[in-house]
């Protein structure tokens, strides 16, 4: 009997799925891990006679959403995997003829969001076994692709410009959420410019009004404006998406309807006027009123808000009532207005976030509090995982955004004994937290939104 000599692959190498239109794809070669797992998106169930399929897309190029690859494959398994942070999901399984170097053999692949994960691919034991060995300190053996290689394989898949200029105007080109805009407006054929807040200013004329950037340039061609405002530039940004309006732009969030957004008072007013269910809140002025505020919210434990916290800054949890007179009084001697509103305690540190685009709830998560923790956003250590919402929950969501005259907002709702309730309403809901816990594409959505706006057939 001969045996036959095992391959030697590095720790990275560039993978072909000729039967799912991928013509390169990096992966990470880990015998730790038993199954292969792809990079996939929009995953979505195809029911078919006996066989099931499902449709999924693949971003193959790591941190470039804009490309994608649209790809079908029947359903093999659904396996119950244990991701490297330690969750457990249920992933659909696939086959695939897979292609290293000169090799081409079947693999069984899971689909997996794995977005933050350094590489779209993982090459796990299963595909490995009786081929091949590892090199772990070599990369690239079986074959090595050049960017021009890469963008000559892809090519097919960039689209021409659209003629739509769209310009995101935040603080923070790196943030996830702002990345992800940009790229979906590319992979779509605009022209997306990011626009620093603080680096804009204004000439006000009824002839020729403008905005400037940085030191003169005039930037006043903009089809749209997607607004991405941090509290602490919410005037002078509205400032500026009401003269973009003024020139013609069309504004995803108004100025107007970011500005009662954040201010939670004014919200709170105009949620309780419209029937909107919230928390029992109270606001106040005088020290001589905090023992009564404090009753009326049906006492401690009680939250307490300053009116502009965001991600769950300045809100304070005081368990008992002295705790509450202390906190209450001490905001109001330096002058700093804040709500007061019950504790929901039956929540137990959940909470729901839908994200509303145009009237629609697209998609929704479960956020649940760190051990020991309260408040149950992301940026405060939360935890987030898809979740089904109830009809009720859903008009609900979309109601608020609705008063609040805001075309995209991520809604927090808090499920209670007595049903429902309006935790707040935020006018730049991040995205990573729900693309990561749904797998959809948040910000494809956003993009095609203001398409259907300017009435924009993407061809």
């Amino acid at each position: 009997m001969i045996e036959t000599a095992l391959k030697i692959i590095g720790s990275e190498e560039w993978c072909t799925f000729e039967d799912l239109a991928i013509p390169a794809i990096k992966a990470r070669v880990d015998s730790g891990a038993k199954t292969s797992s792809i990079q996939a998106n929009n995953i979505r169930l195809i029911e078919s006679g006996n066989e099931d399929w499902v449709s999924f897309e693949v971003n193959p190029i790591q941190e470039n959403r804009s490309l994608v690859v649209k790809c079908t494959a029947k359903v093999f398994d659904k396996r119950m995997v244990k991701s490297s942070s330690g969750i457990s999901e249920v992933r659909y399984v696939i086959k695939s003829p897979v292609t290293i170097g000169n090799d081409t053999y079947e693999i069984e692949l899971t689909l997996a969001n794995r977005d933050a994960m350094e590489f779209r691919m993982l090459l796990g034991r299963e595909a490995l076994t009786e081929r091949y060995m590892i090199n772990s300190s070599k990369t690239f053996m079986e074959s090595d692709f050049t960017t021009e290689d890469i963008r000559e394989k892809y090519k097919h898949l960039i689209k021409e410009k659209s003629g739509l200029k769209i310009a995101l105007l935040a603080s923070n080109p790196d943030l996830y959420s702002n990345k992800r805009i940009i790229e979906a407006g590319i992979a779509r054929g605009h022209e997306m410019v990011f626009l620093n807040v603080e680096q804009a200013y204004m000439k006000f004329d009824a002839v020729e009004p403008q905005v400037r950037y940085r030191g003169g340039n005039i930037v006043d061609e903009f089809d749209a404006i997607i607004p991405r405002i941090k509290p602490s530039v919410t005037f002078y940004a509205c400032a500026l998406i009401r003269q973009f309006d003024a020139m013609g732009a069309y504004c995803l969030n108004s100025a107007q309807a970011i500005t009662q957004s954040r201010d939670k008072l004014q919200a709170t007013q105009l949620f309780a006027k419209h029937d909107i269910n919230i928390p029992i809140t109270g606001f106040a002025n005088s020290p001589l009123d905090t023992k009564d505020l404090i009753k009326m919210v049906n006492g401690a434990p009680l939250i307490i808000k300053l009116l502009e916290s965001t991600q769950g800054k300045g809100v304070v949890l005081a368990e008992t009532t002295k705790a509450a007179e202390s906190v209450i009084n001490a905001f109001k001697s330096v002058k700093t207005n804040i709500l007061v509103q019950e504790f929901i305690k039956e929540a137990n540190g959940q909470d729901i976030r839908c994200f509303v685009v145009n009237g629609k709830v697209v998609a929704s998560m479960q956020r649940q509090a760190a051990k020991g923790e309260f408040r149950a956003n992301i940026h405060q250590g939360g935890t987030a995982s898809k979740i089904k919402i109830t009809n009720e929950e859903r008009k609900l969501a979309i109601k608020a955004a609705k008063i609040l005259g805001l075309p995209v907002a991520g809604v927090d709702i808090i499920r209670s004994n007595k049903g429902p309730l309006l935790l707040e309403v935020n006018s730049s809901p991040g995205l990573e937290g729900i693309e990561n816990a749904t797998g959809l594409d948040i910000a494809n959505v956003m993009i095609e939104s203001i398409e259907k706006k300017l009435k924009f057939k993407n061809q």
